[in-house]
């Protein structure tokens, strides 16, 4: 796979072969062909090329792990220091699920926000302060949650609260003015699932605070829930309140 910065390089390489022949020098019309071709053959490869997954996900490996986009109509990444730094690649199954279904949302939750958080390296691996996240498959997102009006907003994601990972929300999804946007959160877990059926893969579990679970479960997707996820029961390391983390089931070499 092409690497993005070296794509990047192709680029501006060809930006500046534009830029000098607009300023005096005689346009070649062959060179700009063959360089338009060459930049679509490295795109194209880098688009079809799969991820292949290795091990577990709390001791494996990826290999051509692709990056996730920084935003999208209804979503944004949670850092964009943390994009720079490679915190933010997926298998890329992974990635054409996510993608899928944050679109699904776009019309059946027009006016929602997501937010996705903490996923990967490029190539796997050791991921701390996580357990997980090392083979391409497992995704933090932070809950979708309204403000006081009501209205859909992303959770605040900074430095001053790890990211967002430092929120404690109470026993009912309230934290400040923000509260737990369940009926968003059980969509996307859904939409998330049903993408990855229709993908030939699935999802291996979701965990979510066990106690905050139940209004997971009252909202108008809960009996899809029941039928088809598999929620964590058991007490996290940490509580898993201000996100859910989800592993999907992508078949992996050993």
């Amino acid at each position: 796979m092409t690497d993005p910065f070296v794509h990047f390089v192709r680029q501006s390489r060809m930006a500046d072969f534009l830029l000098i022949n607009h300023e005096g020098c005689e346009i070649n019309t062959k060179k700009l062909i063959f360089f338009g071709i060459v930049g679509l053959l490295f795109s194209s490869s880098a688009i079809a090329e799969e991820s292949i997954c290795y091990g577990t996900t709390s001791n494996g490996k990826l290999e051509s792990g692709v990056q996730l986009p920084s935003e999208g109509k209804n979503y944004v990444s949670y850092s964009k220091t943390a994009e720079i730094f490679g915190r933010t690649y997926v298998h890329s199954k992974v990635r054409e699920i996510i993608l899928s279904a944050y679109r699904q949302l776009e019309t059946e939750m027009p006016e929602k926000v997501f937010k996705y958080a903490e996923t990967g390296f490029k190539e796997g691996g050791n991921f701390k302060p996580h357990k997980t996240h090392r083979n391409g498959l497992s995704v933090d997102f932070m809950v979708p949650v309204v403000n006081e009006e009501g209205k859909s907003v992303h959770l605040p994601t900074h430095y001053f609260n790890k990211l967002g990972y430092s929120i404690e929300f109470d026993n009912v999804g309230k934290y400040d003015e923000f509260k737990i946007d369940y009926e968003a959160l059980a969509a996307h877990i859904v939409n998330l699932h049903k993408v990855a059926i229709k993908k030939g893969v699935g999802l291996w579990r979701v965990i979510f605070d066990p106690k905050l679970q139940p209004y997971l479960i009252s909202t108008k997707y809960g009996e899809y829930l029941k039928k088809h996820i598999r929620f964590s029961k058991k007490k996290s390391w940490v509580r898993h309140d201000e996100h859910y983390h989800v592993d999907f089931d992508v078949p992996c070499q050993k």
